[in-house]
């Protein structure tokens, strides 16, 4: 096959294709304006991959608010497979396409389910997906698609998009890209040539090109339809169309001469997107029509196994082109013609084209039609089935109810601007205080989840007070939301405070008994804020155990345990934290909840983080960042710049401190902005620069309601205080410490108070506190608490001239610092070694860390135990992915299975940091 002028292209998908025969996964955005040769390119690809297999979508303008229609198409074939993936994709796909019931599945364990198929496909003969017009694929099918391909790694297989600039949705950004551009004078000359016989007068065909702007399709399809004598005397267009435009009138100029019942049938085809010739015949026969063979002598239209355009500009142009009643007509024959039972969502989607006026019959159909598509998972789709339903209900109060079901639904399908549009038209209709209280809890919800910013405490909680008298549950759940809303908005909110929003909770009707583990966790954190941390322990001590509880449901967990786990940090409890992250993290992959994973996945890189297994806190982020990506999400900026601070790397973390500050403050987070001084005084206190971190620690004790990292903070200032020689600048910080530890009681909390109370001591209590500090911390999982305390004690005593004593200590405070990737914090320990006059010896590679991260973290969870299939479902990589890692872990180690694979584990994990996967 040859394309004219498109010898670079071709060469880069034949490229693409001799990569993924050898294993390499590849993914390709093939981008242009209609007409410049998408197709042609695809059409290319599959001619050339002979020894592949094809799997073919194609995006629909008119099937967009259908749910997963395209993937339908593109996975089809593959549902045999379907009994080989886990569980929990296996269900989610099932659910997705309709064949089996079951609640609604989360679009990212769909997508990892299509992932696992098309791996799985591929693993005898290399597989090539292609998806033409991606620019009008349903939202559902483009946000599972765009999880695929960024996952897909080690496998044979090829996925080539082709969508129009500036074209498809943001699910694509991001990927490879390969940019079609007008072919050259000398191309556009030779291609007209070969379409249009005889000599052809060099003017004409000079403005013939310069109107085609290199456009392939233009320069084949406009010449179409003039005769000799105009070609001779010159080429017009008529008006200042746009080159689109003039494509499409080309096409209705062929159009013209045909009899007017093949123009209608080329509508009713137009508005089919399903391409079943049985079904266009059959609404055809409704309308009295029998003939298509004139369109097929065109070229415009195929009806043989499927109903197929010439081009997708001859769709839109037979579609656009046609009068408001003839779409009606032929919309209302294609309902006729659809069977209710087998497919009721696009009979129904058809009468609402059809309807000329409101309809409540109709209405109801598509309000039922949004059910199936929600419990689908498709929530675009029932969004435009509720909007469409809304506009055409008669009756006032039912159809603004039906907008404001509309605008929850387009809330959580992630399009807030029009789902506040449509709260808009909703609130306008409503007369229930109840409705009008969902209004504002809808408001607040789409303030918080698009920004996380100022504006929404406020309007959560104006809804929870709304909502006291008509609905306590909900009151209370409101509560919780708008008391999170508050903690993030923190000194910037623009209205409902975290103390205001506090005094309402303690004030609002009491939860249920026995309370559940979010209302204990409300309940306490009300406390925490306006009676203090001893007052408030008790109640989050129980609601931490409660969620701890095996009792706490799925949908409780994913939904709370985000703000549970800063319970735990609050509390100083460890083993909490620990538990209670790994276990969001786990739920969130299962019910594949990406809106709360980068989250989970990000309070568990903190945790790995505060354990000294940065190997660890790094594998979990690249999962946060591809979990982020995928779905368009923002990747919350707390974990990396913890990690760079804990790593001593201020060129990074200063780049990432002045980026975070500005999103944070764009946003209105306040609670960032505390958290990104901290980490300021961790990292200058790591460096050894106290006079930058005591100012940066001050600065993050300035909120007075905050609740965790201004905890952390005032550790910080205490020991940037004392190496900077104005120990009573910490008195402050030091009260703040002694309250909250004291209210906790656990090791952690009493050995950091110690800790802190050792670096301002007198030297009579100073070693007592040392000592106090490191026995406590030691039997806690926060190992790097443990070092620093080393660090500190070591110090102290090279300042007392205890200088083999100080060794000791140092000793262990380097060592654990290097082992963990801390280099800051080593470097300051080396430092003081070296003043004791003991030399420094560089620390020397441990075989294991060969391995890349991704290869420590697959092997590990081998050698614990794990199945290729579960580590793939764990780490959201195909199953061929986790065979090609562990081929080069073997290979690596010099070893042949996964018994010794555990062992030679087993082995650097005494040498070095604990590895928890």
């Amino acid at each position: 096959m040859t394309l004219w002028g498109r010898r670079k292209q071709c060469d880069a998908l034949d490229g693409l294709l001799a990569d993924a025969r050898a294993g390499r996964s590849r993914a390709l955005v093939v981008r242009g304006e209609p007409g410049i040769g998408k197709t042609a390119l695809l059409k290319y690809a599959a001619d050339t991959a002979l020894d592949f297999q094809v799997a073919r979508a194609v995006g629909v303008e008119s099937e967009m608010e259908l749910p997963f229609a395209a993937l339908n198409q593109l996975c089809g074939r593959m549902l045999s497979r379907l009994d080989r993936l886990p569980g929990p994709q296996r269900d989610a796909l099932g659910v997705a396409f309709g064949l089996r019931s079951g609640s609604a599945p989360d679009r990212f364990l769909v997508g990892l389910a299509v992932l696992g198929l098309l791996s799985d496909a591929a693993v005898d003969q290399p597989l090539l997906c292609l998806i033409d017009d991606a620019q009008w694929l349903d939202r559902a099918s483009a946000q599972a698609l765009a999880i695929v391909v960024r996952r897909l790694d080690a496998d044979s297989v090829a996925v080539i998009f082709g969508t129009r600039d500036p074209g498809a949705a943001g699910e694509l950004a991001g990927l490879a890209e390969l940019a079609l551009e007008g072919l050259s004078y000398a191309d556009a000359r030779a291609l007209l040539a070969s379409v249009i016989p005889g000599r052809l007068d060099e003017r004409v065909r000079d403005r013939i090109i310069a109107e085609a702007g290199g456009n392939p399709l233009a320069l084949l399809e406009l010449p179409n339809g003039v005769t000799a004598a105009e070609l001779a005397g010159g080429f017009v267009v008529a008006g200042p169309l746009p080159l689109t435009g003039r494509i499409e009138q080309s096409f209705l100029r062929r159009m013209a001469p045909l009899p007017e019942m093949t123009r209608t049938l080329l509508l009713l085809a137009a508005a089919e997107p399903t391409g079943d010739p049985a079904l266009l015949w059959r609404a055809a026969g409704r309308l009295g029509i029998s003939a298509v063979a004139p369109a097929e002598a065109d070229g415009l239209i195929t009806v043989a196994a499927h109903v197929t355009f010439r081009h997708p500009l001859v769709r839109s142009a037979i579609y656009r082109s046609a009068s408001p009643d003839a779409r009606q007509e032929v919309h209302r024959a294609l309902a006729q013609a659809t069977d209710q039972r087998v497919d009721p969502d696009r009979r129904a989607w058809h009468l609402a084209q059809g309807a000329p006026g409101p309809d409540e019959d109709i209405a109801a159909e598509l309000e039922r039609s949004a059910g199936r598509a929600q419990a689908r998972g498709g929530l675009a789709a029932a969004a435009a089935f509720l909007e469409r339903s809304a506009a055409l209900t008669p009756e006032p109060g039912r159809r603004a109810e039906r907008a404001l079901a509309a605008a929850q639904a387009t809330a959580q399908a992630g399009a807030f601007e029009a789902a506040l549009r449509l709260l808009a038209t909703a609130e306008a209709g409503l007369s229930g205080e109840f409705e009008h209280a969902q209004v504002d809890l809808l408001r607040g919800q789409v303030a918080f989840a698009s920004s996380r910013g100022s504006d929404a405490p406020a309007l959560l909680l104006e809804a929870a007070r709304r909502l006291e008298p008509l609905d306590v549950g909900l009151a209370r759940e409101t509560y919780l939301e708008a008391l999170s809303a508050a903690v993030y908005a923190g000194r910037l909110a623009s209205g409902g405070d975290l103390r205001e929003v506090a005094e309402c909770v303690r004030a609002a009707p009491a939860a249920p008994q026995p309370p559940g583990a979010a209302d204990l966790l409300l309940d306490g954190l009300a406390l925490l804020i306006t009676e203090g941390r001893v007052a408030a322990a008790p109640t989050l001590k129980r609601a931490v155990s409660a969620f701890r509880s095996e009792d706490i449901s799925a949908e409780e967990g994913v939904r709370s345990l985000w703000l549970a786990v800063p319970a735990a940090q609050i509390l100083w409890d460890d083993e909490s934290w620990h538990l209670l992250s790994a276990r969001q993290v786990q739920l969130a992959r299962d019910a594949g909840a990406l809106g709360v994973l980068p989250i989970a996945l990000s309070q568990c890189a903190g945790m790995y983080l505060y354990e000294g297994d940065f190997a660890a806190a790094v594998l979990v982020l690249e999962d946060a960042r591809a979990v982020a990506e995928a779905t368009g999400s923002e990747l919350p900026p707390y974990a990396p710049l913890a990690l760079a601070a804990f790593r001593g790397r201020e060129h990074q973390a200063s780049e990432l401190i002045e980026i975070s500050t500005r999103d944070l403050v764009r946003r209105g987070e306040g609670v960032g902005l505390i958290y990104v001084q901290w980490a300021s005084a961790l990292l200058y206190n790591g460096l050894g620069r106290y006079d930058a971190a005591l100012a940066a620690a001050q600065q993050a004790g300035e909120d007075p309601h905050e609740l965790v990292f201004s905890l952390w903070a005032a550790v910080e200032l205490i020991e940037a205080a004392a190496r900077s020689g104005v120990p009573e600048q910490a008195a402050g910080a030091l009260d703040q410490l002694f309250d909250s530890t004291r209210a906790s009681g656990s090791d952690w909390a009493l050995g950091i108070q110690a800790y802190g109370r050792a670096l301002l001591s007198e030297v009579d209590s100073a070693e007592r506190l040392h000592r106090d500090a490191l026995d406590r911390l030691s039997r806690t999982r926060v190992r790097l608490p443990i070092a620093r305390a080393h660090l500190v004690y070591g110090e102290w005593l090279r300042r007392e001239n205890r200088r083999t004593d100080a060794r000791e200590q140092l000793r262990a405070a380097h060592q654990m610092f290097a082992s963990m990737g801390a280099d800051g914090f080593a470097e300051r320990a080396a430092r003081e070694l070296r003043a004791t006059g003991e030399r420094v010896r560089k620390r020397t590679t441990d075989p294991p860390s060969q391995l890349t991260a991704r290869e420590t973290q697959i092997a590990q969870l081998a050698g614990d135990g794990l199945s290729n299939p579960e580590i793939a479902a764990q780490l959201f990589m195909s199953r061929r992915t986790v065979e090609y890692h562990l081929h080069k872990v073997f290979n690596k180690l010099a070893i042949s299975s996964r018994n010794q694979l555990h062992l030679v584990l087993a082995d650097s994990r005494a040498e070095g940091p604990r590895q928890t996967p």
